[in-house]
């Protein structure tokens, strides 16, 4: 007698109001195809794939006890948001992630009303939490608040000014710590066992006295290993430990896979719950999928790959990342200058300081997701004599911008800049586009800001920044490939604020600063051929200028056009603000500056992105025409 086939439970669950009526056991088999699912999709789209199959069982736990999007459930960073995203009303586009039009990588208000809070980079979960913790207690139609925040974010000063501001304030309020720092071994999972038996039965006003006498009860052999897991975090701090200093209960450590433990203890807290509640999941990345679990990372980010195999589909290129180059071009340097230090905020392997640090681990220092700290350190070390480079995304250098003004320019310390990640990088969106570090860079005095026309470049400016002792300075470059061009076989010092020409012209000049440089040389070849050959030049610098150079396009052409992959304010504007105090649009002079625009641009390819910035050949092409005064006919 053949078995029917059982309906997946999935395929009943458009929103979380359809979990409500499952049982915990139709809630285990909704945890097990919501990670085949979460599997299946990244497959084919590619994206973060680790962190969600890790919280795969917290997602339906959070979703089957809390009543979203009247509870307002903020996953930190947002890597982790793709089950969430499924069980939310977008099963059915799960397979647009990161492409344009497609679902967003995060969470992201304008996407849905179960993303009540937008994300992209860390630490900011509870802080957003206690705001609408606090909205709450004012009157706004709104129910509980829980933050789900990583180890990883928890590191971040700003998790902890949440938690201080929380603690004191006294509301209502969840902290989920999602820990896959930490395997999950048999001792903590007896411990997880006994706490959550305890929780389940008692008040909540027994949690302290239940968490401190509960190592005492495990077998001498497993109280090893679950004190591990307790004190990571717990830290003892005038008697009490550090969250309970702050104000909150600590609840765990708990089995985040264990739908059994997470259940009745979720419930139990909704139920009875005051005042603010940390609750301290142990979970594994990459959770339930072989090619992820057996990663360093977990299966962290990955490209599209095989569900069978985990084999990841990989474009191929013959150029060098601009990533790479940077990381090898800095180990050269440090060959020669035992000075030269690097310096990470959580990105060892994005920033390709792993290779430094394989080099040289002593100089190489990770010091967690604290942009601000990794400034100001390098601040000091600045001021001790050391050569700091500091290896930040753009987007991420952001936070630090403060330490930046107040710790290195006011003081002219020599810290180093390597900003990855410079201009629009794609699939992950405008919380990750380095869009403002020219503008915010070049408006201090004594930065020196250069950016990279190509890979060749980017060594010549590695070995500038080496050398220059005379206050900051920074370095920009895009993420991916290089050109593909020619590449020294050392580093050589460029002279500060003078830039280059790559091709004379007549009548129109286009100064390019960064790697839009290659789209204006397309640009040149098509303009060419309908007798328009625009002198092309590199400025390098976008400070100081290199202003000789600027005069001198000026006086030897009608029109200057100035292009960037950045915003307003920046480097088209410096150089507009120098020719107004030269008195050069007194005469009527023709200038143009291309930037990004003012607007924050949506996840796509890099190169659609672009065209939707009106940043590629055919837009340059078509400035010159328009600035000339040339109808845009067809060629002759």
């Amino acid at each position: 007698m053949t078995e029917t086939p059982t309906t997946p439970i999935l395929d009943r669950v458009r929103l979380p109001s359809d979990m409500k009526g499952l049982t915990d056991r139709e809630l285990k088999r909704l945890a097990d195809e919501l990670r085949a699912e979460t599997i299946s999709a990244v497959s084919v789209t590619g994206g973060h794939l680790g962190a969600g199959l890790g919280v795969v069982e917290l997602t339906v736990a959070l979703h089957a006890v809390f009543d979203a999007p009247r509870d307002k459930i903020i996953w930190d960073v947002g890597h982790q948001c793709y089950p969430h995203k499924i069980l939310t009303g977008r099963r059915d586009r799960i397979r647009t992630l990161r492409a344009g039009g497609g679902l967003s990588g995060f969470t992201k208000r304008s996407e849905s009303p179960y993303d009540p809070f937008g994300a992209g980079h860390s630490s900011t979960s509870i802080s957003a939490a206690v705001g609408f913790a606090m909205a709450r207690e004012l009157g706004a139609e709104t129910g509980d608040a829980i933050a789900v925040i990583g180890d990883g974010a928890m590191s971040g000063g700003m998790a902890f000014e949440a938690l201080n501001h929380g603690g004191h304030l006294g509301k209502r309020v969840f902290v989920v710590l999602n820990d896959n720092e930490m395997s999950i071994a048999p001792p903590v999972g007896a411990l997880s066992s006994y706490l959550t038996r305890l929780y389940a039965e008692g008040p909540v006003q027994d949690l302290k006295a239940a968490a401190k006498g509960a190592l005492g009860l495990l077998p001498e052999p497993f109280q090893e290993g679950a004190r591990r897991a307790k004190e990571m975090l717990k830290g003892m701090a005038m008697g009490g430990t550090l969250f309970e200093e702050l104000g909150f209960t600590y609840v765990g450590p708990v089995d985040g896979h264990d739908l059994d433990q997470l259940l009745p203890l979720l419930r139990m807290l909704k139920d009875r719950a005051k005042g603010p509640v940390l609750i301290h999941a142990l979970t594994r990345k990459g959770k339930g999928y072989a090619p992820a679990e057996s990663r360093p990372d977990g299966g962290h980010a990955t490209a599209r790959f095989n569900v069978s195999t985990g084999e990841q589909q990989k474009a191929t290129s013959n150029a060098p990342s601009y990533t790479k180059v940077f990381a090898e071009s800095l180990v050269a340097e440090a060959e020669c200058d035992e000075k030269i230090v690097a310096v990470t905020a959580a990105m060892p392997d994005g920033t390709g300081l792993n290779l430094f640090a394989d080099r040289f681990p002593r100089r190489c220092f990770d010091v967690g997701i604290a942009e601000q700290h990794a400034v100001t350190f390098s601040a000091g070390l600045a001021a001790a004599g050391m050569k700091p480079f500091c290896a930040i995304y753009s987007t991420f250098l952001q936070r630090g911008y403060d330490q930046i003004v107040h710790d290195v320019a006011i003081q002219r310390l020599p810290v180093r800049f390597a900003i990855d990640r410079a201009g629009l990088v794609g699939a992950d969106g405008a919380t990750h586009a380095g869009s403002y570090d020219i503008a915010f860079l070049a408006n201090l005095p004594g930065m020196v800001v250069m950016a990279a026309a190509d890979e060749a470049e980017l060594v010549h400016m590695v070995a500038t920044a080496a050398v220059h002792d005379d206050g900051p300075i920074a370095f920009r470059y895009p993420r991916g490939d290089g050109m593909g061009v020619d590449m020294p076989q050392k580093g050589q010092p460029l002279e500060i604020g003078r830039g280059r020409i790559l091709a004379e012209g007549a009548r129109v000049a286009i100064l390019s600063f960064g790697t839009r440089l290659a789209e204006v040389l397309k640009a040149r070849e098509s303009l060419s051929a309908r007798g328009i050959a625009p002198t092309v030049a590199d400025a390098r610098f976008a400070k100081p200028l290199d202003t000789d150079l600027i005069l001198r396009l000026v006086a030897d052409h009608e029109a200057l056009i100035c292009i960037e992959e950045g915003a307003v304010g920046g480097f088209g504007s410096h150089v507009a603000q120098f020719l107004a105090e030269q008195g050069v649009f007194d005469r009527g002079y023709k200038f143009r500056s291309m930037v990004l625009p003012d607007t924050f641009i949506d996840h796509n390819s890099p190169e659609k992105m672009y065209a939707a910035a009106a940043m590629n050949a055919a837009d340059i092409e078509a400035k010159v025409l328009e600035t000339l005064g040339v109808a845009l006919a067809k060629r002759a």
